[in-house]
């Protein structure tokens, strides 16, 4: 997956984060139903952005940005701990 991949699964990603507040709002869904996806909208966000910064850094220290890889839902959720 290139940089370009990376950021419209981003956009998809925020879109239906969007898309989802709006159903609330709508009735369509319940806040519990929105939450538990928003979760894990968030979690993917989180390690998309991650494997942008590897291949950028990749990148800036003459490496392969294809030998970035997605990490592991705990260690990029862990960065802040």
């Amino acid at each position: 997956m290139d940089d370009k991949e990376i950021l419209g699964q981003v956009r998809q990603l925020v879109d239906e984060e969007h898309g989802l507040r709006a159903r609330v709002v709508a009735g369509e869904i319940s806040v519990e139903e929105e939450n538990a996806r928003l979760r894990e909208l968030e979690t993917t966000l989180d390690q998309c952005w991650d494997l942008l910064r590897q291949r950028r850094a990749l990148r800036e220290t003459k490496g392969d940005p294809d030998q970035a890889k997605v990490r592991p839902t705990g260690e990029v959720e862990g960065y802040l701990q």
